[in-house]
């Protein structure tokens, strides 16, 4: 019987260090998570503790990150959330501490979506798309059953599209304008609620049918209706996962379908052209990139052996 391999999966958040033991399979043997330092030096301490713990367990380790990332060299730009990553080099890190080991790399929101690719709500699809709400908005595309990283390693970076004109600076911007966390503070802000940031207590309020937080909640959702459709007329998909932490609403993705329905109703000519794609609840919430790193760096080495 084949022993499998496992790996060390660790998913860099701007609140949490998230990391998880994998199978080959998929399987999640354990997970835990610590607080996400707020410098350099700090991060790689922290960092480097947890591969300590288990570099002599795993045949690999994957890396999801925010920020864009070279995935052939494993450096980071940028850092999104977290600006000290930028033009850290993972694998030449884990290299100098402990040595030669398969390490992959790679970003948070193409993480989710090939974690769905692989074991959720996109497995089998071939032209797809997952949408990550929460700060900004993350993603991933998949066209022939592979993730498309584009020329730059840029594809997929839906926070950067402008689709508010009538603002000035990042207002324009989809990041900003279909943020979740932005569209639970104007709720809760609106509404007087304690916590700005209780997504539970905003849903409940929606969920209620109380007037004002239902007419933000839908004017949200059809701004995801928006962004799915602009996607759809460039690289026309067929399926939709929407993830993030208020994809575990079903009112969610009930109502981001009803909004896209009521657009289409709108512009017959785009609904005779363009084929509606199915919008779902992603499978994975907080453990996605656990996952979808995985599983890149489980192509990257499967491409090395020439299985691909």
């Amino acid at each position: 019987m084949e022993i499998m391999h496992r790996y060390l999966s660790i998913d860099i958040g701007g609140t949490n260090l998230k990391y998880g033991l994998l199978d080959r399979s998929g399987k999640l043997i354990m997970k835990n998570k610590r607080a996400t330092p707020n410098n350099q030096v700090d991060f790689l301490g922290a960092f480097n503790q947890i591969i300590a713990q288990y570099y002599s367990q795993v045949a690999g380790i994957a890396i999801s990150t925010p920020g864009k990332v070279d995935t052939q060299q494993g450096i980071v730009y940028f850092g999104g959330s977290l600006p000290y990553l930028d033009g850290l080099n993972f694998k030449q890190e884990i290299a100098a501490n402990f040595g030669p080991l398969p390490v992959g790399v790679e970003n948070d929101g193409k993480a989710g979506a090939l974690a769905e690719l692989w074991l959720g709500a996109l497995q089998g699809k071939v032209n797809s798309a997952a949408i990550i709400l929460g700060t900004g908005v993350g993603g991933g595309i998949i066209l022939n059953n592979q993730l498309w990283s584009g020329s730059h390693f840029q594809a997929g970076e839906l926070s950067f599209m402008v689709n508010n004109y009538q603002q000035t600076e990042y207002q324009q911007m989809v990041g900003m304008d279909v943020s979740a966390v932005a569209m639970i503070e104007e709720i809760a802000t609106k509404l007087n609620l304690p916590d700005k940031k209780d997504g539970v207590a905003a849903f409940e309020l929606i969920n209620q049918g109380v007037p004002l937080a239902k007419r933000v909640f839908e004017k949200y959702c059809r701004k995801v209706a928006y962004l799915i459709l602009n996607v759809q007329s460039v690289v026309d998909l067929t399926t939709y996962a929407i993830g993030g932490g208020i994809s575990a609403q079903p009112i969610l993705v009930k109502t981001i379908n009803q909004a896209y329905d009521k657009i289409l109703a709108e512009l017959p000519l785009v609904k005779r052209t363009l084929t509606r794609p199915e919008i779902k609840q992603a499978k994975f919430k907080n453990e996605a990139n656990l996952y979808g790193s995985l599983y890149s760096l489980l192509v990257q080495l499967d491409k090395e052996r020439g299985k691909h």
